[in-house]
């Protein structure tokens, strides 16, 4: 008999790269019933009201729902109560999903070691040193770490998203990772394109939509979103589009100046149209790996980025896109200054991304979940 997948994910509660992984392990295991702590049908992608979900008990509360964050102190006990039964589970983890315990084999992909405990600057951002989030982290660090790395010891094979991930993995738990690059989606690539009704004829001298810039994030302070858009205060002559959503969402809109729009909970079809038409995404993080720039060379769109991380691993300087040295407003200025004068073949860009298509990911995949499957 064929063994029994099973597909565990910390929460379903964004729309983010993390989640559109576990839509195409889904679609390599169409049969595997998805775990999660969390499940907020309106404010993920909407292809996982299809699925068969099971959540925690703590699901039953809308404000940790709607922000998992504020359930912190419950999520380590909430997690090793999560039990599956299957004979294989792939564990789309970046600090919970790869604790979840089953009497089967375990394949964690990691996306990253937990952040708010080997990162937590990324974490907490500039958040005041009586914040309750950063007492909340500092009072309960050390045990986490302890029953983090008890949990990380139950997989029986690590795979990291990207080979920054790779090397904090032996880092932070000593344990040998294999490198498997997450995929761009199909939903973000193909299809019919819905324009933005509000962005449908956007400023610029001609009143046209599109020809616009692009960040594509969670709002978050690690995400460097608002260096970005304070670069576009010099560059009144051009625009920049941002789609995300996250606690800086109110301190972003306030801060932008008038050619900068923010928007979030797109179609794919908007999505679809914002990559399309769209002269540059930007791409100002320290990423694990960072789908974006796949996303947007699907659409034969370079990325300006940030050369750190996992840029490193899908961007080839002049050919999809190019690198600014620090995430700094007049760095990204300059870049932005310097992509208008560079002519992009969008073939080149597209072939590039083409290189992380889903299907490689799924052939690979199938083959790690046959090798673990107990005989």
């Amino acid at each position: 008999m064929a063994p029994r997948i099973a597909i565990a994910h910390d929460y379903l509660t964004q729309r983010g790269g993390a989640e559109r992984v576990v839509l195409t392990l889904s679609r390599a295991f169409p049969e595997a019933e998805i775990h999660t702590l969390f499940y907020e049908p309106d404010q993920t992608y909407p292809e996982f009201r299809d699925k068969a979900i099971r959540t925690s008990a703590l699901n039953r509360l809308g404000t940790f729902r709607r922000d998992p964050r504020k359930a912190l102190p419950l999520l380590a006990p909430a997690a090793s109560r999560m039990h599956i039964d299957a004979d294989v589970v792939i564990a789309s983890s970046s600090g919970w999903a790869h604790a979840f315990p089953t009497r089967g084999r375990k394949i964690v992909y990691c996306h990253s070691p937990a952040r708010w405990l080997y990162l937590p600057g990324d974490y907490l951002g500039e958040a005041g040193r009586f914040d309750p989030k950063r007492i909340a982290l500092t009072a309960l660090s050390p045990m986490l770490k302890r029953w983090d790395h008890r949990a990380a010891m139950t997989a029986h094979k690590y795979l990291a998203n990207s080979t920054v991930v790779q090397k904090r993995i032996r880092r932070v738990y000593g344990l040998p990772a294999e490198t498997l690059f997450p995929p761009f989606s199909p939903d973000v690539a193909e299809g019919p394109q819905d324009v933005i009704g509000q962005l449908a004829r956007w400023a610029g001298d001609d009143g046209l939509a599109g020809g616009h810039h692009l960040v594509v994030s969670r709002l978050q302070p690690y995400k460097h979103v608002d260096r970005v858009i304070n670069a576009f205060r010099d560059l009144p002559e051009q625009r920049l589009l941002v789609i995300g959503r996250g606690p800086e969402r109110d301190r972003l809109l306030a801060e932008a100046p008038e050619n900068v729009r923010l928007v979030e909970g797109l179609t794919d079809a908007q999505m679809r149209w914002a990559y399309s038409n769209a002269t540059s995404l930007i791409a100002a993080s320290h990423e694990d790996f960072g789908l974006t720039p796949l996303e947007a060379g699907a659409h034969g769109v370079p990325t300006l980025a940030l050369r750190a991380g996992g840029y490193l691993d899908t961007i080839k300087d002049g050919i999809n896109g190019s690198y600014f040295p620090a995430a700094e407003p007049r760095e990204v200025a300059a870049a932005v200054r310097r992509n208008s004068e560079k002519k992009w073949s969008r073939k080149e860009v597209r072939a590039i991304a083409d290189q992380f298509n889903e299907d490689r990911f799924i052939t690979e995949v199938r083959r790690l979940v046959g090798e673990v499957s107990p005989s």
